[in-house]
């Protein structure tokens, strides 16, 4: 019960950083490209970088801890299905070139996000 409770938890508290983060750099960055999914994507991957590297490998961070930030947190923070919806959502208005950027620069930057987080995390 204690491990659904710690996954509620950070599932809330992710997706209400998704939804106040997404809208800021959305509010921002304007509406042409999905630049809040793409921001919150990227900087998903950034932080499961370096919770991998720093939980996993550094430090020896409870099993809790772990399911509230990788499950929980992560999990409702990323939005990967919302990247699929918006990505489709171009290709039916013909923007595939545009959906396509979309598609590979979000898989590449969240690669490169998520290593450059575990090098930084392996440093700590």
């Amino acid at each position: 019960m204690q491990k659904l409770l710690m996954v509620g938890l950070g599932g809330f508290l992710g997706s209400v950083m998704r939804y106040w983060i997404g809208g800021l750099v959305m509010d921002r960055a304007g509406t042409t490209f999905p630049w809040g999914t793409f921001a919150i994507n990227i900087s998903g991957s950034f932080m499961m970088g370096i919770l991998f590297a720093v939980a996993l490998e550094r430090f020896a961070v409870g099993e809790g801890t772990r399911i509230f930030l990788a499950i929980g947190f992560l999990g409702a923070y990323t939005t990967f299905s919302t990247l699929m919806l918006e990505s489709y959502t171009m290709l039916e208005a013909g923007k595939f070139l545009l959906a396509g950027v979309d598609i590979a620069a979000s898989v590449v930057m969240g690669f490169f996000a998520f290593y450059l987080g575990l090098v930084l995390g392996r440093l700590v």
